[in-house]
This record gives C-alpha cells, sequence and structure tokens, in this order.
C-alpha cells in the first residue's frame, strides 16, 4: 500500500493534479485498476495538504440486456466514506445488438468517455480520475506509432474544454503488476469484465508485443515513459512544481 500511495503521490504533485477543494469524478470499472485508484485516492485524502472530495462512479453497461452487480464496490466505497453511484447505460445494446460492430472498442471508447463526462458533472465534480498506469501509457504510444505513425499518447492531466473538466491520471508511475498485487494484498473488490471483446483487443496484442521486445530491450516500458518525458510528448514532460 505504501508503494502504490508514494508514487500515485509523486504523479499527482509532480502533473499538479488535485487542487485545494477539487471534487473528483473516480471511474470506477470494476477492475482492479480503478479499484486501486479508488482505494488510493480515498486514503490520500486522508493526509494530503490540498483538501478534496471524491465521488466513484460506475457506468453499468448492461450486459446481455441485466443490471450489473457492484454491490462489493459499493460496499468498499462506503467503508471509505466515498460517495457511490452506479449509472445504468444502453452501451450494450447499442453497440453489440443494434450495430452489431465488429471492431466496437472506439465506440465504446467515445461512448464510454461521453457518458462519464456529463455523469461527473451532474454530481458536481470539476475533475475526473481514471486508472491508466504506466503500462497503459507504454502500451498506447506504441499503438500510436505502429499503427498511425503518430508519435503521442494521452497526457497525465488533459483539460476539456467542452465541458469544462479537467482528466487526470495518477497511477501513471505504476506497473500493471503494482495495482494487482496491491489489490491481491488488501484484497479489494474486482468485478470481472463481461465484454465480449475482453482480452481480444489491439491493446492486449500491444501489450503482447512489449512483452515480447523486453526479452531482448529490458526496461522497455519505463524507457518510453522517459522518452516522452524527456522529448514532453503529449505533456508528459511538464507539470514540474514550482
Amino acid at each position: 500500500m505504501k508503494k502504490l500511495l508514494s508514487l500515485a503521490r509523486a504523479a499527482i504533485d509532480k502533473y499538479n493534479m488535485i487542487s485545494e477543494g477539487d471534487r473528483i469524478a473516480v471511474g470506477v470499472s470494476g477492475g482492479k485498476d480503478s479499484v486501486a485508484l479508488l482505494y488510493t485516492l480515498a486514503k490520500l485524502r486522508d493526509f494530503y495538504p490540498k483538501r478534496f472530495e471524491i465521488v466513484g462512479i460506475t457506468l453499468d453497461y448492461r450486459f446481455g440486456g441485466e443490471d450489473g452487480d457492484f454491490s462489493e464496490i459499493e460496499k468498499l466505497s462506503k467503508e471509505l466514506d466515498v460517495e457511490y453511484h452506479v449509472k445504468p447505460t444502453n452501451l450494450w445494446q447499442v453497440i453489440f445488438e443494434d450495430r452489431k460492430e465488429k471492431n466496437p472498442c472506439s465506440l465504446c471508447a467515445k461512448m464510454r468517455r461521453g457518458l462519464l463526462h456529463d455523469t461527473a458533472k451532474q454530481y458536481g465534480c470539476n475533475k475526473i480520475a481514471l486508472g491508466h498506469h504506466l503500462d497503459d501509457a507504454a502500451e498506447t504510444f506504441m499503438m500510436n506509432l505502429l499503427e498511425g505513425g503518430r508519435a503521442e499518447c494521452f497526457s497525465p492531466v488533459s483539460y476539456l474544454s467542452i465541458k469544462d473538466l479537467y482528466m487526470i491520471r495518477p497511477l501513471v508511475f505504476l506497473y500493471e503488476r503494482d495495482t494487482e498485487n496491491a489489490v491481491k494484498r488488501l484484497d479489494l473488490p474486482v468485478v470481472k469484465s463481461k465484454c465480449p471483446a475482453d482480452k481480444i483487443t489491439q491493446r492486449q496484442k500491444t501489450k503482447e508485443l512489449i512483452k515480447e521486445l523486453e526479452k531482448d530491450y529490458p526496461m522497455l516500458r519505463q524507457k518510453i515513459i522517459g522518452a516522452m518525458q524527456t522529448g514532453n510528448i503529449s505533456e508528459w514532460g511538464t507539470g514540474e512544481n514550482d
């Protein structure tokens, strides 16, 4: 837990993710990363020098037309003294039934982002925290490079002017294994994904590619992050405290 808190705080401080009085919506899918993020921010809130509130928000895709069971996440939120809301959606119906998307991830991500932004505003939040970690950043950079010829990634902090919302990613200094180990040690609840596209996405292929490359090029993920910081790619090199 100490590692989770220290690396999350390092990212928050470096990129000035949290300001006094923030009300932060935490996107909680129920997966290990988002649950680790919820727990980390709840614990950090108790001693961080800038006061902030957090609100857990889960978008229920309603796979198969049925409500998802997020009761364990709700229970954890109560234990952490975190306001928590489940937002029912028709994402599964639109993407897999109505449109029968062969490559559903892009449309799903776009619709999911829009719904999360609107729900965050509904509950009076000015920022949204997402559970992307170091592995996600390295994979995103590689996907953009290999598929689009672009040297770019998501930013640790980004501003959505249309919604007047900031997106923050406090776990970007943590490896996926760090969140996975923390969730196991702390015995935090995880809701298994029912998405038909789970584990067969382009991101999964990229994850496996990086893993294979690291046999010959050790610490490749960390080197990618270092290169983005050195070159200030997608604002990864900005944010140093004054």
